[in-house]
């Protein structure tokens, strides 16, 4: 399993007001996309979400993202190592992902770029 980087997972109250400081910050523009009635910005390192409490209360317990060439291959691999498959692999509007609970109890989120 090749690992690309990792993104940091910040939720804030306003991602229209938060999106323009990340794009100053990264040098470059957002992806903007919604998933389950949360609003998501991905400014470069950064993952910006914003929506209700009850869905951000879920998406804080995951530690951070990490960018993997194919979840399918992550998948084995985490397996393989010991690692519980929470959720996946599924599309998601910016390719594919898993989640994962490593041995040590820290929740991941695996994510590779494949289109659909």
């Amino acid at each position: 399993m090749d690992i690309l980087g990792a993104t940091l997972r910040i939720c804030v109250d306003d991602l229209d007001k938060a999106v323009p400081f990340y794009e100053g910050l990264a040098g470059g523009p957002a992806l903007r996309f919604e998933r389950g009635g949360v609003e998501v910005a991905a400014v470069g390192c950064f993952l910006l979400m914003s929506g209700p409490e009850s869905e951000l209360e879920v998406l804080r317990k995951v530690a951070a993202t990490i960018a993997v060439t194919d979840v399918e291959e992550a998948h084995r691999a985490l397996a393989g190592l010991g690692a519980d498959i929470i959720a996946g692999p599924v599309h998601t509007p910016a390719g594919r992902n898993l989640i994962a609970r490593h041995p040590d109890g820290v929740v991941y989120e695996y994510v590779d770029r494949r289109a659909q």
